[in-house]
């Protein structure tokens, strides 16, 4: 009997276990994201951001990182939230999206980066459904943490609008 449960246990979706791994968590607002640790290339304070004009609200605009543009995103805003005043613990995560063919490096203002964390499978569960009408689409599913939940985003979606607080094939 404990072997078909064993057999039993390892056909299990394989999205579970490809969600498995080290995740970067941050806050905004009070609450805790995680990112995939993979996804980030670096974390940087808060430095100047050159406005672009005609994009969207949450697109705060570029950086010069050593010589490279980079578009940066104010994630509290991307998210409907309101903009907060920026502290010392305010900063920028680099990430590498991959958009249609190619790799994009971007980054994400956040309130603080808070830790890497390891999160098994047994701790991420999918996440529930809201309702027809609320897309979560972007959300690789919630992760238990002591008493709380970090919800843990798939940084790709999010940045890239694929049915996402706006029209579907529009860039960040």
């Amino acid at each position: 009997m404990q072997a078909a449960e064993e057999i039993q246990n390892t056909d299990l979706p394989g999205r579970q276990d490809s969600r498995e791994g080290k995740y970067l968590t941050f806050t905004l607002a009070a609450e805790e994201y995680g990112i995939g640790i993979l996804k980030v290339k670096e974390i940087i304070g808060l430095m100047p951001i050159t406005p672009v004009p005609k994009t969207p609200q949450h697109m705060k605009g570029v950086i010069n990182l050593r010589g490279k543009v980079i578009p940066v995103v104010d994630l509290r805003l991307r998210f409907g939230m309101e903009q907060a005043e920026t502290t010392e613990r305010t900063c920028i995560i680099v990430v590498e999206i991959v958009a249609e063919i190619q790799k994009i490096a971007m980054g994400i203002v956040v309130d603080s980066v808070s830790e890497v964390l390891n999160i098994k499978a047994a701790d991420i569960e999918d996440t529930p459904s809201f309702g027809a009408k609320i897309d979560t689409g972007y959300m690789l599913g919630m992760a238990k943490s002591g008493q709380g939940v970090k919800i843990l985003l798939d940084i790709d979606k999010v940045l890239m609008n694929t049915e996402f607080g706006g029209s579907s094939a529009e860039a960040f």
